[in-house]
């Protein structure tokens, strides 16, 4: 009897430690989860939102440590619970590292910029956008040369899109596939060639605005997309991303 009391005080601990750090991880991916969503319903900043998403990758770079100490101890203590409960906390907690540690790095080599374009010698002009954006931190205008030349040398492949079609159907085929995007169109003017949208962010929920120019080539269209977000200094590759994507599916190739 009085050796199975003192067997228990020696394991409990132990496996409140595997506990512990499972439950230190599970906390660091809800950071990452909720700096997000909180700043996408208003409850603080996107800035301190970027904090929260910085601290819990943190905290998930030391659960992960943690795990990676819980593994090892029930490894030689031969505790199979343990070393679930710690290979758990270490898949959750490097996730909640890696996230922020990703963008970190996308935005460290990619250009501080916010504003793609395709046609980078004649940038597309928002005219639908402006009203919308009355209280964005990025103005509407084009940063000219500067951003150009930047641009250039990070996305050097995005440029103007040749369609094998007449300007009336590459026009109803740039807007349907700018619903497909999911956008949601605030402007569609066929005699100007011209077709605008807002792009919401599914984590952050950051706007972004879009203008699609076409202009007939004799029997083909000419396509060119523009994409500038309203907050941020940089975008960590988000425009020409989203640029990208709306190409490749214009094509269909995506």
């Amino acid at each position: 009897m009085d050796n199975e009391r003192q067997a228990i005080p020696e394991k409990s601990p132990r496996l409140t430690y595997y506990k512990a750090v499972l439950a230190a991880a599970i906390i660091s991916l809800a950071m990452l989860v909720m700096a997000g969503w909180g700043s996408r319903i208003g409850l603080w900043h996107f800035r301190t939102g970027f904090d929260i998403l910085r601290y819990g990758g943190y905290f998930g770079l030391i659960a992960a440590v943690g795990a990676l100490t819980g593994i090892v101890t029930a490894s030689r203590q031969k505790r199979p619970l343990g070393a679930i409960i710690s290979i758990a906390a270490l898949v959750i907690g490097l996730t909640a590292f890696a996230v922020p540690y990703s963008w970190k790095r996308a935005a460290a080599r990619l250009p501080r910029i916010h504003d793609i374009s395709t046609d980078i010698n004649n940038p597309l002009r928002f005219v639908a956008a402006i009203p919308l954006r009355k209280d964005a931190a990025n103005p509407v205008e084009y940063g000219g040369a500067e951003i150009a030349a930047k641009q250039l040398q990070a996305y050097p492949d995005l440029k103007t899109v040749i369609l094998e079609l007449p300007l009336d159907q590459a026009y109803a085929l740039a807007l349907d596939t700018a619903r497909k995007m999911g956008w949601q169109i605030t402007a569609s003017v066929p005699g100007e060639g011209r077709i605008e949208a807002t792009d919401t962010t599914r984590w952050f929920g950051f706007k972004d605005d879009i203008v699609i120019r076409l202009a007939s080539a004799g029997t083909r269209s000419l396509v060119d997309v523009r994409s500038l977000s309203r907050v941020g200094i940089s975008d960590a590759g988000t425009n020409a991303a989203r640029i990208r994507g709306y190409i490749l599916k214009l094509q269909g190739k995506k």
